[in-house]
């Protein structure tokens, strides 16, 4: 409706007001459906049409509703500015309000501000319907749609000299987060002002559609960059012409450089001769996996990695860039060390016993964890080589490197080459693709334990020692050599001298690994060790089979202490998991021990001799004796032990003079 027919209604407006206000009846033809409507909810508030409700908060309040919206407000103020521009004196003042009709921002010519100062038009006013009736930025928050109010359309009288043009402000989730308002007298109403408040709200969601399109993106960068500063891999980024765009902290480490010096710079400056390998990523739109490369760093030399390249494609399906991940080869081998298993457990807390053989042999393995020579274990089966191996590498520098263990006698003569020093792709028919490292490898910083090493093949014994000598291993069937950091242990329970003298082991290599000999003493060579490894195994295997033995029977101990244990402790433990298994009481006693243990010949009476044989009394006397020792003197536990009465054994005790 153009202005001047908007004018000449104003009478028509004002007296169906008054008519409503007065009588309560509604002129549909004059009055618009949604001023109607308003005042019928006006009505029901409650609200004085006769009244002024300027209703203004506390300067407390006013801040918060300032930090609450500060963001609208700094996204609304310039369009606001520029609204205001082409009413600039005269008469208008446009107004910001939030979702309650708090009005947050007004510009506004100075005369008419300071005149209207009563008509709730200032920061900190309420232009709630519900507080001053029909108005534009309260009724358009109410009927969520844009909205002009003519003169006496509003509901309070007061207001009957202004028009006003509003329109309610969403956020980008469709939600109202305030309302603009542009209000002059009513004389100056026109139907554009209304459009130019829309396109000005318009343009004010698509700036905070905006803001959040840059704030998501702006953490997606931040996510991204997170990523890639926190994962363990080394990763760098290059677009279709081969120049670095991102590159992680990881592979500035790897590298010792910095950002600043790399980007923007072509990939060979870091890849050398291996950026061909990306260029024809780029080139083909087809990515490598797990592949090895070997590349120079400032920091450590040479180096060689596991790398990783993926294509980035545009909307078109181009090939717009690629990303580049490596690792260094050394650390994916401790990973596979890790999962497989392959570190070492025992440190020299773990090997029980205080025999003087034994603690020999443990004081020279203490000596030799100090130093980096070669080690030569020396035992038979079932003595604890291994243990020892792990508590030399534990004890020494290489701790946190892998621990790779090897029974050179356990593996097919023609396999035994591929374990130690791998092989290339190709290199025999049934090769794995792409290769696979051998011990010496997957070892590298650590050390290696070589387990009956007097079994190796001579022809692998020539390029162990090869190896020992040059600290360099070649893949079977390839041609590159890989430097190495191994400490070798071998072990072996045949005598390598005679070895030697037969032909079957070689001398020199015997030379190389004969550094430091330790040799282990069988169990039989330490039997005072029997009774502490009685007791530690018997705990330790009861917990785990979840039995609750608490005692073991002096005849026991006495028993295995006799016996020569042709499998040292390895078979002492079996012996053991073996009585405990068929235990149901708290107390181990001989019924529970394998036959293979009561009938051997150590332990047979028909082997002992005249003179060890003793009387009733003087047995039961050195039972007493043996039990009451054994238990330090408790009287309850050694006669149930014994089967007797406590007074019974009182009586026995003072026959024999024996005391607790």
């Amino acid at each position: 409706m153009p202005a001047k027919e908007i004018l000449r209604q104003k009478p028509n407006i004002y007296k169906a007001w008054k008519k409503f206000i007065t009588l309560g009846k509604i002129d549909s033809k004059i009055i618009q459906p949604v001023i109607i409507e308003s005042w019928k909810r006006c009505a029901k508030y409650g609200i004085d049409p006769f009244g002024k409700h300027n209703t203004r908060l506390n300067e407390r309040e006013l801040n918060q509703k300032f930090e609450r919206f500060h963001h609208l407000i700094k996204v609304a103020r310039p369009f606001m500015q520029s609204l205001y521009k082409f009413v600039k004196d005269s008469g208008f003042i446009v107004r910001l309000s939030d979702n309650e009709g708090c009005i947050l921002e007004t510009l506004g010519d100075k005369s008419i501000v300071d005149s209207s100062k009563e008509l709730n038009i200032l920061p900190g006013d309420n232009c709630s319907e519900q507080i001053i009736g029909t108005n534009a930025i309260g009724t358009c928050l109410v009927t969520q749609k844009p909205l002009q109010v003519f003169a006496a359309e509003h509901y309070c009288k007061a207001y009957h000299y202004w028009t006003t043009s509003a329109c309610p402000i969403k956020d980008t989730k469709g939600r109202i987060i305030g309302a603009l308002g542009m209000t002059g007298s009513y004389e100056k109403v026109h139907p554009h002002t209304l459009g130019m408040i829309i396109a000005a709200v318009e343009a004010i969601e698509n700036q905070l559609k905006l803001e959040e399109s840059n704030r998501k993106l702006l953490m997606s960068n931040q996510h991204f960059y997170a990523i890639m500063e926190s994962i363990s891999e080394g990763l760098i980024s290059v677009d279709s012409s081969c120049k670095i765009t991102d590159i992680n902290l990881e592979a500035r480490k790897l590298f010792g450089i910095k950002e600043e010096d790399v980007l923007g710079k072509h990939i060979k400056k870091l890849f050398n001769s291996n950026y061909k390998k990306i260029q024809r990523v780029l080139n083909q739109g087809i990515g490598f996996a797990e592949e090895e490369i070997v590349l120079y760093t400032k920091r450590r030399g040479t180096v060689r990695f596991i790398s990783t390249a993926t294509p980035i494609k545009d909307e078109k399906n181009n090939t717009a860039g690629a990303v580049i991940t490596f690792r260094e080869i050394k650390t994916v081998h401790n990973l596979i060390n890790k999962m497989i298993g392959s570190e070492a457990r025992f440190t020299f807390e773990s090997i029980l016993g205080k025999s003087k053989k034994l603690l020999e042999a443990i004081k020279i393995a203490k000596l030799a964890a100090e130093n980096d020579t070669n080690v030569l274990l020396q035992g038979e089966s079932g003595t604890g080589k291994e243990m020892f191996a792990q508590a030399i590498h534990n004890n020494s520098s290489r701790r946190d490197g892998p621990f790779i263990f090897i029974n050179c006698g356990a593996i097919p003569r023609e396999l035994v080459a591929t374990e130690l020093f791998g092989y290339v792709e190709g290199a025999f028919t049934g090769a794995r693709k792409g290769g696979h490292p051998g011990k010496f490898e997957l070892a590298d910083g650590g050390t290696i334990f070589l387990d009956e090493i007097g079994d190796m093949p001579l022809d692998t014994q020539a390029n162990l020692l090869r190896v020992l000598e040059t600290k360099e291993i070649r893949r079977i069937g390839g041609k590159k050599v890989i430097p190495i950091n191994v400490r070798v242990i071998a072990a072996t329970h045949k005598n390598l001298e005679k070895e030697v003298e037969q032909g079957n082991f070689r001398q020199d290599l015997f030379f190389r690994l004969n550094v430091t000999p330790i040799k282990i003493p069988p169990l039989r060579e330490r039997k005072e060790d029997i009774p502490l490894l009685v007791k530690h195994f018997t705990k330790k295997i009861s917990r785990q089979m979840n039995k609750h033995i608490e005692d073991i029977h002096p005849e026991v101990i006495d028993i295995m202490c006799r016996h020569n244990w042709p499998g040292n402790v390895r078979e002492l433990q079996n012996v053991l998991q073996q009585a405990i298994n068929l235990c149901n009481s708290r107390v181990l006693t001989l019924k529970h021990l394998p036959d293979s243990i009561k009938n051997s010949p150590s332990n047979n009476s028909s082997t002992i001799s005249a003179k060890t044989l003793k009387t009733l009394e003087e047995i039961e006397a050195e039972a007493i004796n043996k039990t009451l020792n054994l238990l330090k003197g408790n009287v309850a536990k050694t006669a149930r032990i014994l089967g007797i009465g406590r007074n019974t054994l009182y009586r026995k005790m003072k026959k024999y003079k024996i005391k607790a």
